[in-house]
């Protein structure tokens, strides 16, 4: 997955957790749901005015949506990775983490 791919897969994903159709988020940013498709699926990339835009309408800082990785696929990674997270954690910590998953995947 290239940069582009991965930047509009990150503003997908600050969308989505917020609970944010495409619909609603494309209104408050002021731009057409169609073009923001577009952003997500990495097939265009935006303006600085439109970064700036959808940063506000996702409340977020604009940096947010450059702070991606490649996608890691490997689950022993991946897994590998939550528990160097979560280590030396305090107990509310985890507590609040496990919350976040359970909603995450309503558990």
């Amino acid at each position: 997955m290239g940069d582009q791919e991965l930047f509009g897969s990150r503003i997908r994903s600050i969308r989505e957790a917020l609970g944010l159709s495409r619909e609603a988020a494309s209104e408050k940013a002021q731009i057409n749901s169609n073009y923001l498709g577009e952003i997500e699926r990495g097939e265009k990339w935006p303006s600085i005015d439109v970064i700036q835009r959808l940063a506000s309408a996702l409340d977020v800082r604009t940096s947010a949506f450059f702070e991606f990785e490649a996608e890691e696929r490997d689950p022993d990674r991946l897994l590998s990775q939550l528990q160097r997270l979560l280590s030396n954690r305090k107990p509310e910590e985890l507590q609040q983490a496990t919350r976040l998953l359970n909603a995450l995947f309503r558990l």
